[in-house]
């Protein structure tokens, strides 16, 4: 099995789209598949417009379509709905050839949040997209069931994974130093920091011990001048990131439109327990879990203050029913379900 997919999230965007494509690229070699990217690191680009850690591909319809076919593989897998994506659905349809999609980002309502465009209309755009593919695939049920409402068709479940050798407990020597210093609790936040992340909902709570947030994003010299108590660490990933997790009490996620949320499998593999509100991402990471590993309110105070008495053993536990393996394997047998519904018409009419 080959396969090709085009992406407008790639390196060095830091996120939870290109770790996931990362990390099912690995295993899929490892499960004797093929997988080639077609990135904006293939063409020039440009920064996105009030978000310069984003940069578009710039290229034609022309150059992808020849990408495309010279690639020679099996199948085109498109992760994003950007000019990449775009224009690998436009030379997929003119040359008859089917494609699978993934729903990784909730862009009506990052939009919305950035520019007065009606989420209507977006959605409506993103159905479009979508619904010309083979196949749709998304993370969580909750964002199934959610999408299925407004139209969106052939949805397929892809979850994530965690890797649990990487983030685990670790003993105080191996935990960041800086870190593990701070007044306890120690209060966690990982991700993007822009307003589509809903930091300032973390940020703004009265809490006791020290906050701590790894991440970059457009937001960030703002918040960080109105919050001079808060840490900023800045970017952390492998290693460094691991070793912060390791280090807190509680991990804190304030977003509201993440589709799922890998940054909560890494904490709670890392034994912390989880504090979120009740929404897409942590009500089917969190919510649905038989072990008590995280608290979902509301009230974002209470959840952080309500999780320092969660069993960090227990969270562990927990995470480790989440392998990239196994979400590999979902991924392969989506791509090859997808098609196959699409070929068995073809081959009927023939």
């Amino acid at each position: 099995m080959h396969i090709l997919i085009a992406t407008d999230a790639w390196l060095p965007q830091v996120n939870g789209v290109v770790r996931s494509l990362q990390n099912t690229c690995r295993e899929a070699e490892k499960l004797g598949a093929r997988i080639d990217f077609l990135t904006p690191a293939d063409f020039r680009t440009l920064p996105m417009p009030t978000y310069p850690e984003i940069r578009l591909a710039l290229t034609t319809p022309g150059r992808v379509a020849r990408r495309i076919s010279e690639s020679g593989a099996d199948y085109v897998h498109i992760a994003t709905e950007g000019p990449i994506g775009i224009m690998a659905r436009r030379a997929c349809i003119k040359r008859g050839q089917s494609f699978t999609t993934s729903y990784h980002t909730r862009f009506p309502e990052y939009l919305s949040a950035r520019a007065p465009v009606p989420e209507a209309f977006s959605y409506a755009w993103l159905r479009r997209f979508h619904n010309a593919g083979a196949g749709m695939m998304v993370s969580t049920p909750t964002l199934e069931a959610e999408l299925q409402g407004r139209g969106f068709r052939n949805i397929m479940r892809w979850s994530r994974g965690v890797d649990a050798e990487l983030f685990r407990p670790r003993p105080e020597a191996e935990m960041d130093a800086r870190v593990a210093a701070l007044p306890r609790p120690i209060f966690l936040s990982v991700g993007r920091v822009a307003v589509e992340k809903n930091i300032s909902a973390f940020l703004d709570l009265d809490l006791p011990g020290s906050k701590v947030v790894v991440g970059e994003g457009p937001a960030r010299a703002e918040l960080q001048a109105r919050h001079p108590d808060v840490h900023f660490l800045g970017l952390r990933e492998g290693e460094a990131l691991a070793r912060i997790y390791a280090a807190a009490d509680v991990f804190v996620f304030p977003s509201l439109t993440d589709t799922f949320g890998i940054v909560l499998l890494e904490a709670l593999a890392s034994g912390l327990p989880v504090a979120a509100f009740p929404v897409t991402g942590p009500k089917d990471v969190i919510g649905e879990a038989d072990l008590s590993v995280g608290v979902l309110g509301g009230d974002l105070r209470q959840a952080a203050l309500a999780a320092l008495d969660i069993d960090r053993e227990d969270c562990r536990t927990y995470a480790l029913r989440f392998s990239w393996r196994a979400c590999t394997e979902q991924f392969l047998h989506n791509i090859a379900l997808a098609h196959a519904r699409v070929s068995a018409p073809r081959m009927a009419a023939g």
